[in-house]
């Protein structure tokens, strides 16, 4: 008998996507909702989660924790380029899809946060997400 590799449902994987979305833009658009003392990283830690779902989408035979180091490789990148501050590329920052994609300035918290958000994807997609068909 031939052993079936685990393989994630890319439609699981693009649901879970667009609901951590559609949490992290009401964590900006209604802070109340969040503890004061989390500040804006309960965002950055969904933001890491989109990541690590969307990925899981398009990788779905991949082991869930190389998909997180890939999600974490992304989320890093991205923090580490807002070092780059050339008028270009804050012109692109400067537009609410550019700034949801690519932030605005470095902070070494994000990547605690991004760690964070990663980690508990990883979790999620480990006990419900990714199964043996």
């Amino acid at each position: 008998m031939f052993l079936v590799k685990p393989e994630r449902r890319r439609l699981l994987q693009a649901g879970a996507t667009v609901a951590v979305i559609a949490l992290g833009l009401a964590s900006r658009a209604y802070p109340s909702f969040v503890p004061e003392v989390l500040g804006k990283y309960p965002g950055d830690a969904l933001w890491a989660m989109m990541i690590f779902f969307a990925l899981g989408a398009v990788a779905t035979r991949l082991l869930t924790w190389k998909l997180a180091a890939w999600a974490l490789l992304v989320c890093f990148a991205v923090e580490f380029s807002q070092l780059y501050q050339a008028p270009w590329i804050n012109a692109i920052r400067a537009h609410t899809l550019g700034h949801l994609v690519l932030g605005s300035f470095f902070g070494w918290v994000d990547l605690i946060a991004y760690t964070v958000g990663v980690a508990i994807a990883a979790l999620v997609d480990k006990g419900i997400l990714f199964q043996r068909r």
